[in-house]
């Protein structure tokens, strides 16, 4: 399995692009702002051909440059229909003034081909099988794609030492709790999660030293509330 990526624009987004390995099709994961070159840069280094384009959530630092990467490519997008909306409006995932600041003048389109992804379903696209999962709380169309080699792509569910928040509309701090015990705690200690930003992680790293994951049930109190805490990387 080949899997590469670089952090994306400004937010510093992780970008990935998976294939069964070189000279083969693959898809892209989470095109945020100006990922273009970067995917240009991998695709050309490894002579892939792109399949699809895969969101983790709506929100614009993961999904800016869907539009452009999957029309260049007559691709289509896949996205959780809980988030479908941002695709067109990503000031609805984001407070107002925030909203004011980054789409002033700007303005955004679906892929012509968007497909809706599903809690459990199983994606089959470029010889590569990952597997759904529907993680609200960051956002409520929030996903994860799990790979059978033990590699989950977390997007803003979980990070290492850190998980999303949940202080923007749509996101619930006690819904990305159930999330976590129910999309990630249940998986081996030795998967691998590749998360929407920052490093690379292990389900047992988070299970003994996450300290938001200490507000599971059965453990030790954590955190009173997922607003406004520091140290959460990304939107």
């Amino acid at each position: 399995m080949l899997i590469d990526g670089f952090p994306a624009g400004s937010f510093a987004t992780n970008c990935y692009v998976v294939a069964p390995g070189p000279g083969e099709e693959c898809v892209i994961i989470d095109p945020g702002q100006d990922a273009e070159p970067g995917i240009e840069e991998i695709l050309a280094e490894h002579r892939l051909k792109p399949a699809a384009v895969l969101l983790t959530h709506g929100h614009i630092d993961h999904i800016w440059s869907v539009a452009p990467v999957c029309g260049a490519r007559d691709i289509p997008a896949y996205i959780h229909p809980a988030d479908r909306a941002l695709l067109t409006d990503p000031a609805r995932g984001l407070s107002l003034q925030a909203g004011q600041q980054f789409f002033r003048g700007l303005t955004f389109t679906e892929p012509d081909e968007v497909a809706e992804l599903a809690d459990g379903m199983t994606l089959r696209l470029a010889g590569v099988e990952l597997v759904v999962g529907h993680a609200p709380g960051h956002t409520p169309g929030s996903v994860t794609f799990r790979l059978a080699q033990g590699v989950l792509f977390s997007g803003d569910l979980l990070f290492a030492g850190s998980i999303g928040r949940t202080d923007l509309p749509g996101g619930d701090y006690p819904t990305i709790l159930d999330s976590l015990a129910r999309v990630c705690l249940a998986l081996p200690d030795e998967t691998q999660v590749l998360p929407g930003h920052g490093p690379q992680t292990t389900i047992g790293a988070e299970r003994a030293s996450n300290p938001f994951l200490a507000a599971q049930p059965g453990s030790p109190a954590g955190p009173a509330s997922g607003r406004g805490l520091p140290g959460r990387p990304g939107l």
